[in-house]
């Protein structure tokens, strides 16, 4: 059974290192699962990278790449 780590969507900006917005708009294009709606939302961290920060003062070096939407497949342009 695969694991959930639910989390508000504050929490997965801070995980992903991008603004809450673009956490929503993940969700609405379905790039992450959103579970529940309105203010009881949750998001599992476990569908993305955590960000990378520095390790003595917790700042943001890179920010996590947006996922992939899923099941869609990119197709080459045309030559």
């Amino acid at each position: 059974m695969p694991s959930t780590a639910l989390a508000t969507a504050a929490d997965m900006a801070y995980w992903t290192g991008r603004p809450i917005g673009t956490i929503w708009r993940w969700a609405s294009e379905g790039r992450i699962t959103v579970y529940g709606h309105g203010k009881n939302a949750r998001y599992n961290l476990l569908e993305v990278d955590a960000a990378e920060r520095d390790p003595d003062t917790r700042e943001l070096v890179t920010p996590t790449p947006a996922p992939a939407i899923k099941g869609c497949t990119r197709v080459p342009a045309a030559a």
